[in-house]
């Protein structure tokens, strides 16, 4: 992944911000399947089997970039007409064995990223070693995302991308087969159905019970209520017109007191849970507007990076793929920084421990700022070339440092929060969620570019005659707008715990 845009500008002559677009939306693909193959894990086929199929759809994938990167006839013929520009087209065929291979490690890689984590977690009753694990297994996974970002990458850029994908299709199977290896020993969560059906209960329920009026007597609480559920749990006022899926009709209820009809009737608590997801979406949406601008970025600064000096001293050269681990290496130096010096600080000083609320608004002030100082070294790096110079790559250093920084912010922030205020019934959506929120970002960054493209000339194939700082101003001021977005809702979602308005769920000591 990382060193995709590389690939496609060099061995199949894309245009460079085409490369971008495409990398951008694998990135995408990448984080919107975990959400697919939780529901997949959840509903029907259960952690482990998704994990070892996703994995061997990834090798696949793998193995066909690997056979475009070796056979000279699955790639375009790197022989431009009369000495121009203009080189020959890949093939129908040529771009969908490449895409084949792309797509086909997508699903592989994102139908993997979360299931492993919910297996792993699966393996103990103690949240101790829960926790535990969860830590070893970020750990993992962004060690992994490093070491593909340096060592393949360099592996690729100065001995052979045939190699470099072949050392992949070697790691790919080694992983599959250490997975399967262990399957005996593995404990295995009975399914039990998938949470997203009571959410879609609700909605029809819903629907179907619009124009009954609301009796507050008449609650079904489930098939075992009494008298301390009634006093426990009653529907919040809030999005108080769902409550009517919990409204009891004639016909509803069976004699031992369970649902007839479950799409027609609904538990007050299922209707909670419906109501704590609808409760956070506008933080959700919040966060795409932080995640997008990071997304263009990480894409541009590849591009910006071959524009660039990468020379460290005479006889090295840092592969422009690479320059994006500085976030990931950044973000893992300051989580560790924070888990064991800052935020322990942070309590023995204040009282209490940092929110997930203060965690996501630094990262949001964070990003603005990286964006503000990216646009100002780009006006640099294009005056310098304008004099005939190219400046060093180690001036992306600040600002990709900055959204490292953030990052180890936000990211665990967002994770924490959903993981927090999501009912028990979700707590597999709520870990899902933040990748379809990266996901999201993805997609909508890769439209963004396109729309800047078509109508400004600010993004065009030779970077050095377009104006890529003045993307970064803009994506500043949103950044800026957005983070007045992000407390508006902070306040108002406050303000509604505060007020009594969620009778269950989020604890009001997350909100001190």
């Amino acid at each position: 992944m990382s060193n995709l845009t590389v690939y496609l500008i060099e061995e199949y002559g894309m245009n460079s911000i085409d490369a971008a677009q495409v990398s951008n939306v694998m990135n995408g693909s990448v984080n919107f399947v975990p959400v697919v193959a939780a529901i997949l894990a959840d509903s029907f086929f259960g952690c482990f089997s998704v994990v070892w199929s996703s994995s061997l759809i990834s090798l696949l994938g793998i193995i066909l970039l690997a056979l475009t990167a070796t056979i000279d006839t699955l790639r375009p013929q790197q022989i431009c007409k009369n000495g121009s520009d203009i080189c020959m087209a890949p093939t129908k065929l040529q771009f969908a064995l490449l895409y084949g291979g792309i797509v086909l490690a997508s699903i592989g890689l994102g139908g993997m990223r979360t299931n492993i984590a919910t297996i792993g977690a699966s393996q103990f009753r103690d949240s101790k070693y829960q926790n535990m694990y969860f830590n070893w297994f970020f750990f993992t996974m962004y060690t992994g995302t490093v070491i593909g970002g340096t060592v393949i990458v360099y592996i690729e850029d100065n001995v052979s991308w045939k190699f470099g994908y072949f050392v992949c299709v070697a790691a790919n199977f080694v992983g599959l087969v250490v997975f399967l290896a262990g399957s005996r020993f593995y404990h295995y969560v009975k399914l039990e159905g998938s949470p997203f059906t009571s959410l879609a209960r609700v909605i029809v329920a819903t629907i179907r019970k619009r124009k009954l009026p609301i009796s507050h007597e008449n609650w079904y609480l489930g098939p075992h209520e009494n008298a301390d559920q009634t006093m426990s749990i009653l529907p919040s006022r809030s999005f108080g017109f769902l409550n009517r899926a919990a409204l009891k009709c004639e016909g509803d209820i069976k004699q031992d007191g369970s649902i007839a009809k479950p799409w027609k009737l609904c538990t007050v608590s299922e209707v909670e849970d419906f109501k704590s997801l609808m409760r956070t979406l506008p933080l959700c949406s919040s966060s795409i507007f932080l995640s997008t601008p990071i997304a263009v970025l990480i894409s541009l600064s590849v591009l910006q990076a071959l524009a660039m000096d990468r020379h460290l001293g005479p006889n090295f050269q840092i592969p422009a793929g690479s320059i994006p681990v500085i976030i990931l290496v950044t973000t893992s130096i300051f989580l560790t920084i924070f888990d064991r010096f800052l935020f322990p600080a942070w309590e023995r000083l204040i009282g209490h421990s940092v929110t997930p609320f203060k965690r996501i608004g630094v990262g949001h002030v964070l990003t603005f700022i990286a964006l503000g100082v990216a646009a100002m070294v780009e006006s640099k790096r294009l005056n310098q070339v304008g004099d005939g110079f190219r400046i060093s790559v180690l001036w992306l250093v600040p600002h990709l440092v900055i959204i490292g920084i953030g990052e180890a912010f936000h990211f665990p922030g967002q994770v924490s929060l959903y993981y927090q205020e999501f009912p028990t019934s979700l707590k597999s959506v709520s870990t899902s969620l933040t990748w379809l929120v990266i996901a999201i970002s993805y997609y909508l960054s890769t439209a963004l570019i396109d729309l800047v493209r078509r109508t400004t000339s600010w993004l065009p194939n030779d970077i050095n005659q377009g104006r890529i700082d003045n993307f970064y101003w803009v994506f500043a001021v949103i950044g800026v707008l957005n983070f007045g977005y992000y407390l508006l809702c902070v306040w108002f979602y406050k303000r509604k715990v505060g007020n009594k308005v969620v009778e269950h769920g989020a604890s009001n000591a997350s909100y001190k």
